[in-house]
């Protein structure tokens, strides 16, 4: 049995041992996807224009615009329903936990690093838009999204550095949450983001990384299959169980992963429970209309005694409010140049808000990028 990972770093230690880093070499030759549907009755023809633009806080910008003719007028071309693979362990998890503990991030040499997101210029930030409220009164073993203890430890910010990029906005049939990418074309969120429809099929789903008020700056990718075990979660209320498998890994149509890099994954272990080590990202509703991304670190998590490793609600008191469902709870490791993912923001009730992870989730990454290279 392999030794188990040594502890996570706290931020202190992560920004003492952790330097910033500019790009390595230039990004100019990636190209940048991004697609829109349309309603047509035949093959519409397309025209591009491009024109200079002065960009917000961030220089030199270009409109690009495109001129359709052919499409059908009036007429709303959604995109199709997604294709879903529910599966079962091969083995023990337990088992598969050994030889699947983890897997690796990935850092571009195209992208700049660094430890903390930058927080936004004066000129960007807005006043939040919703105050918390005091939660209606419900069974304490049932759990939503969510609630903010005080004082509000989060902070929004437009940093598009790794990992910062790779942390982006969820949008499907339902709302909006959040997501992150666990691979080349992988994107990690919360089961009950999901549309589940009766004929097996998923409502679709788009990713957008490090969407900011509008902005694409890695173009966007559409969801093509997803990963689930064990049962589909509705929302928005969770039971125990619900929040023990509140993840699905989502298969992207393109290697967006490639552009943004992807944060590594990682079994729980109740050895860091109680320890603020973890921070999250996620888009809330109430900051700024799910329009930007919000981070805050120093979060300690705990794992339930009897929901064990494997399959687990971790719980906390990290401030969280509705739109940053899905979203991840990450660390760093010494010696390594990308943060870990070990589960994602889930529920609360008045008194803690639960995440879900565990030896499940990773196989459950691992299961989608070996069969979606």
């Amino acid at each position: 049995m392999p030794e188990k990972p040594a502890r996570p770093l706290h931020l202190d230690e992560l920004v003492a041992r952790l330097k910033p880093r500019e790009p390595l070499k230039s990004a100019e030759e990636l190209p940048l996807e991004m697609s829109v549907m349309l309603a047509a009755t035949a093959t519409p023809q397309v025209y591009l224009s491009v024109a200079a633009s002065k960009g917000r806080n961030m220089g030199q910008a270009y409109e690009v615009k495109l001129s359709v003719r052919g499409a059908t007028l009036g007429v709303h071309a959604l995109p199709p329903a997604i294709e879903t693979r529910k599966f079962g362990p091969e083995k023990d998890i337990r088992q598969r936990q050994k030889e699947w503990p983890d897997f690796e991030g990935y850092l571009p040499d195209h992208l700049p690093l660094r430890p903390l997101p930058r927080r936004l210029p004066s000129d960007l930030v807005v006043p939040p838009r919703v105050q918390s409220a005091a939660l209606p009164d419900r069974p304490r073993d049932v759990h939503q999204a969510t609630t903010i203890f005080a004082p509000d430890n989060r902070y929004t910010f437009n940093d598009t550095a790794f990992p910062w990029c790779t942390v982006g906005r969820v949008d499907t049939p339902g709302g909006q949450a959040s997501g992150v990418m666990v691979g080349p074309r992988h994107m990690l969120t919360c089961s009950h983001a999901i549309q589940w429809n009766s004929d097996g099929t998923a409502g679709w789903v788009k990713f957008t990384p490090a969407y900011f008020d509008g902005s694409a700056p890695f173009g966007v990718a559409w969801g093509t299959w997803i990963y689930w075990e064990e049962l589909k979660v509705f929302g928005p209320s969770l039971n125990r169980t619900e929040g023990q498998h509140d993840y699905v890994a989502v298969v992207l149509n393109n290697r967006i992963g490639d552009l943004t890099g992807w944060m590594g994954s990682r079994s729980w272990s109740d050895d860091w429970d109680g320890e603020p080590y973890w921070s999250h990202i996620g888009y809330p509703g109430d900051l700024a209309g799910g329009q930007r991304p919000s981070y805050q670190g120093s979060i300690a998590l705990d794992g339930s005694f009897w929901d064990r490793e494997v399959h687990t609600r971790i719980f906390h008191q990290g401030d969280v409010w509705p739109g940053q469902s899905g979203g991840p709870f990450f660390a760093w490791w010494d010696g390594e140049s990308w943060p870990r993912v070990v589960a994602d923001q889930s529920g609360q009730t008045s008194d803690e808000n639960s995440a879900s992870g565990g030896a499940h989730m990773v196989d459950c990454i691992i299961r989608a990028r070996n069969d979606f290279p």
